[in-house]
C-alpha cells in the first residue's frame, strides 16, 4: 500500500514522544507499505538524518519552517489569521505545492497526517485521510492559560478559541481520526459525535531494546524526573515536582537526589538545579535508558493533557517503578499498587516515593509486573500490527 505521510517534525533523532511514535511505526510497517514522508525542518543541519529514515521509506522530504516560533512575521500573521499560532508557525506553503504534485505523479492509497495543524497543507483529495492526535492541543493551552496573569490570559484565550476551533474542524474533515487512548476517544465522541471514525493507537515502547541495559548500582536514592520541556504539561510538571513534592521527600530522605531528563531545559528549570546541589538537570541524554537505569523512581506529577505518557511506558520497561498523578496513566489501564503507584497530591507523591525508596523488595515487584505489563500490551510490535489493520482497511476502500 503507498502512503503519504505527513509530520511537524523529522522523526528522528527521538528527542519527543512525536519523533519516537513516528520512527517505530515506520521501522515496523517498512516491510508491509511503501511510505512516502514529508516532513518540517527548522534548521538545515537535520537533513543529517534523512538517511536514516530512508532505511524504512521510500522517499524522503524536508521543508523548512521558522526556526524560532515567536517571530514578528509569526505573531504578525496570526493576529491577521483565522488560524492560530500553533498552525501558523507549523505552515510551510512549499508543501502545499509539493503534496499537489506529489498526488498528481503517484497514485496513494491513503494520507496520513500526524496532528491536526499539518492537515492545512493537504489538498482537497478523494484519497482517504487519516489524521492522528497525539494529544488534544487546547486542552494543554488551556490549563496554561488558567495559570497566566489575567492580561496574558484573556491574549492567550483568543488563540486557544482558534485551536479549538480548527483541530475540531479537522477531527471532522478526515476519514479516519487516530488516538492514543480510549479515554481520548471517548472525549472527542462527545465533541463531535462521530464516534464511528475515531481509532485507537496506541503510543508504545521498544520492550526488547530497554532490556539490554539493566540497573547500574548508585550510592544516594535517586527520583527522576523525564520529558521535553517544549510541552507545557511537562514544565508545569517539574515545578510541581521542585517546589510541592521535593521538599517533603527531602526531609524525610536527606541524602535523596532528583535528576531531571528531557530535551530543550528552560532557564527556570536550570535554576533549579542552582539552588539545590541535589538536583541535576541532565537535558537532553543521548540513550533515555541511562537515565532510567541509575534512578530508583520515576515520577510523573501531570495534571495536564493527553494521549499516552511515554515516560510511563518507558519506565517500566526498564524495571522503574512509578509514582504518578492519574493524567498521568490515564487511558493505560494500569493496576494502582500493582503497576504504579498514584496520587493527585503533593503530599501523597511524596509519601508513595518515601515508602519506595525505603522497600527495595517492593520496588523489585513493581519492575517485575511493569515489564510484564508493557510487553503485553504495549510493545511496537502490538501497536504497529494494529495501525497496520486500519491502513488496510481504510486505504481499500
Amino acid at each position: 500500500m503507498k502512503i503519504l505521510m505527513l509530520t511537524p517534525y523529522l522523526p528522528f533523532p527521538l528527542l519527543s514522544g512525536g519523533q519516537i511514535r513516528t520512527y517505530n511505526l515506520l521501522k515496523k510497517l517498512a516491510n508491509k507499505h511503501e511510505v512516502t514522508l514529508f516532513s518540517l525542518i527548522k534548521d538545515n543541519n537535520e537533513k543529517k538524518y534523512i538517511p536514516e529514515l530512508e532505511k524504512y521509506c521510500k522517499n524522503v522530504k524536508v521543508f523548512k519552517r521558522s526556526s524560532k516560533p515567536f517571530t514578528m512575521k509569526n505573531v504578525f500573521k496570526t493576529a491577521f489569521s483565522s488560524y492560530p499560532f500553533l498552525v501558523i508557525r507549523n505552515h510551510a506553503p512549499q508543501i502545499i505545492s509539493a503534496v499537489e504534485d506529489e498526488l498528481k505523479r503517484e497514485k496513494y492509497d491513503l494520507i496520513h497526517a500526524e496532528t491536526f495543524y499539518m492537515m492545512p497543507h493537504i489538498p482537497k483529495t478523494s484519497i482517504p485521510t487519516i489524521l492522528v492526535e497525539q494529544t488534544i492541543e487546547y486542552l494543554g493551552y488551556e490549563s496554561y492559560a488558567k495559570k497566566a496573569s489575567p492580561l496574558l490570559r484573556s491574549i492567550l484565550n483568543i488563540d486557544i478559541n482558534k485551536i479549538r476551533r480548527w483541530e475540531k474542524y479537522y477531527w471532522k474533515a478526515c476519514d479516519t481520526l487516530i488516538v492514543m487512548s480510549e479515554d481520548d476517544k471517548k472525549y472527542i465522541s462527545n465533541e463531535i459525535k462521530e464516534s464511528k471514525k475515531i481509532e485507537v493507537v496506541a503510543n508504545g515502547v521498544d520492550t526488547k531494546w530497554f532490556e539490554e541495559i539493566k540497573k547500574t548500582e548508585h550510592k544516594f536514592p535517586t527520583l527522576l524526573s523525564v520529558g521535553t520541556f517544549k510541552w507545557l504539561p511537562n514544565v508545569e510538571a517539574v515545578e510541581f515536582l521542585v517546589k510541592k513534592v521535593w521538599p517533603i521527600v527531602k526531609n524525610k530522605l536527606p541524602n535523596v537526589r532528583l535528576w531531571i531528563v528531557g530535551n530543550a531545559p528552560t532557564d527556570q528549570v536550570y535554576q533549579y538545579e542552582r539552588k539545590d546541589q541535589s538536583i541535576q538537570v541532565i537535558g537532553r541524554i543521548p540513550d533515555i535508558r541511562d537515565a532510567f537505569s541509575g534512578a530508583d523512581v520515576l515520577m510523573a506529577p501531570v495534571f495536564s493533557g493527553k494521549g499516552t505518557r511515554y515516560k510511563v511506558l518507558e519506565a517500566m520497561a526498564s524495571g522503574t517503578p512509578i509514582v504518578a498523578t492519574n493524567t498521568a496513566v490515564e487511558g493505560l489501564n494500569v493496576k494502582n499498587g500493582v503497576h504504579i503507584m498514584t496520587s493527585d497530591t503533593a503530599e501523597g507523591m511524596a509519601d508513595l516515593a518515601i515508602e519506595l525508596l525505603n522497600n527495595s523488595e517492593k520496588r523489585k515487584n513493581m519492575a517485575k509486573f511493569g515489564k510484564e505489563f508493557v510487553k503485553n500490551n504495549y510493545d511496537w510490535s502490538l501497536i504497529s500490527n494494529k495501525l497496520d489493520l486500519i491502513y488496510k482497511r481504510i486505504g481499500s476502500k
